[in-house]
């Protein structure tokens, strides 16, 4: 038994659109995009704990009517896959954004070429440079970028 790779990394979002945009300026590749909903969909949101807040109270409950839209990106290279998840049934708790040092998955890390045009044309776009592009080792020029729904992108261009 072994594992082979990672497939995918999901990321839920309030803003579908602003996200999907975030990676495609960054280089993804669309790979499809949908709306999901039905049997499946619940049943999976049974498994997993999906939770929502009902109304004024602090009880969390289980749904079986979800309802969300997906979009599904890729690398050029088509090692590794992003899906994009924006849930309207039930509809997200309040957008907070974690921490940098909160337990979890901090961010999303990238071998790049050009990392400076690359962080120009996302700051362009609104993306937020968090630092600045720095020589690690002479070995990587490296920086982090906070795009759409507070996701942190780890950029990393190898010095040759």
């Amino acid at each position: 038994m072994k594992v082979h790779r990672i497939d995918h990394i999901g990321i839920f979002v309030h803003d579908l659109p602003a996200a999907k945009a975030f990676f495609l300026d960054l280089g993804l590749e669309m790979l499809g995009e949908g709306k999901v909903e039905g049997e499946w969909v619940n049943r999976m949101g049974q498994i997993i704990g999906l939770q929502y807040a009902q109304e004024e109270a602090a009880v969390l409950r289980t749904t079986d009517d979800a309802n969300l839209e997906i979009v599904m990106l890729r690398t050029p290279e088509g090692d590794t896959k992003i899906e994009l998840v924006k849930y309207h049934t039930p509809s997200e708790n309040d957008k907070q954004y974690p921490l940098v040092n909160n337990l979890g998955i901090q961010h999303i890390a990238f071998a790049v070429e050009d990392i400076e045009a690359l962080v120009t044309k996302l700051t362009m776009k609104g993306a937020e440079l968090i630092g600045e592009i720095s020589n690690y080792e002479n070995a990587y020029k490296l920086c982090y970028v906070r795009g759409p729904e507070g996701i942190i992108l780890e950029l990393a261009e190898e010095i040759k």
